[in-house]
């Protein structure tokens, strides 16, 4: 009974403070942000890796990610990133790629406000060390991106290859396929965590997010699942918006993902009020 209580206490008071603390508009902020700092990113990872020489490796590894989504939801922006990769950059240190992370970090910067206002806190950092700070996001980002690009194409090459010459290492092609995902799984866990950890002012354990994480990551699955199952059966989007139907699956889907993502913020501050806790700026 006493878990019980303290579950409606806490879902109660995360609800209620992303309702009342302008939760659904800042999930809108954080998507249109999101559309915005998406493309470039995607043009300074594929530039780094191409100036790293693994331009081939990340091009098809932004194609896997687009298919683990659902087709209803991949589909409209499918065709606008095919188009971004295909526009090749003469380097790295261009100013249009250094530009582009600029416009990236914008990304991170909704992200820090959107989780300052789910932890309940104020921002009195100096706005050189956050966009400092926001370009670094963008840098571990890139390497985790570089990172799953290996991981999901690399080690399977290399594993194919080995079996060929050696026949024992068969029957463990499983066991690194399995494996493989589950780093790539971690990789996004520990994005997620260096998010909650380090972007919003204050001080928190890892202990701490960890909550707000899993509902995070449940979320996302179930949200996009949803989202998907109502494009196939009852979409209306393309009747409504016309030629901006792409566009808006686009945008509604990262609401989602948004406000999923604030509220799992919002559950980790109520269960740290809840525990006595301090969630103030230090």
């Amino acid at each position: 009974m006493h878990a019980l209580t303290a579950f409606r206490r806490i879902a109660g008071e995360a609800l209620g403070h992303f309702n009342t603390d302008d939760g659904w508009a800042m999930a809108s902020h954080l998507a249109i942000n999101a559309i915005m700092a998406l493309f470039p990113f995607l043009i300074f990872t594929v530039a780094l890796a191409s100036f790293l020489g693994a331009g081939a490796y990340a091009d098809r590894v932004v194609h896997l990610i687009f298919e683990t989504l659902p087709q209803e939801v991949a589909g409209p922006i499918g065709a606008e990133v095919e188009n971004v990769l295909k526009a090749r950059r003469g380097g790295v240190l261009t100013l249009g790629v250094a530009g582009a992370a600029f416009f990236a970090s914008n990304g991170v910067e909704a992200l820090r406000l959107s989780l300052n206002r789910a932890y309940r806190v104020n921002e009195r950092r100096s706005f050189i060390w956050l966009r400092i700070q926001s370009l670094g996001f963008v840098l571990v980002a890139t390497a985790g991106f570089l990172t799953i690009s290996l991981l999901l194409v690399v080690v399977p090459v290399a594993a194919s290859l080995a079996a060929r010459h050696l026949e024992w290492i068969e029957p463990y092609l499983g066991t690194i396929t399995l494996w493989r995902y589950v780093i790539a799984v971690a990789v996004l866990v520990g994005a997620l965590a260096l998010v909650h950890l380090w972007l919003p002012a204050g001080r928190r354990r890892l202990a701490d997010v960890m909550p707000g994480i899993v509902f995070t990551l449940a979320g996302w699955l179930a949200g996009s699942s949803l989202f998907a199952a109502y494009l196939a059966h009852f979409n209306s989007y393309a009747s409504t918006y016309a030629g901006l139907a792409s566009i808006m699956i686009a945008v509604v889907f990262l609401y989602i993902i948004s406000a999923v993502f604030i509220l799992g913020g919002e559950i980790n501050a109520a269960i740290m009020r809840h525990r006595g806790r301090p969630i103030a700026a230090h």
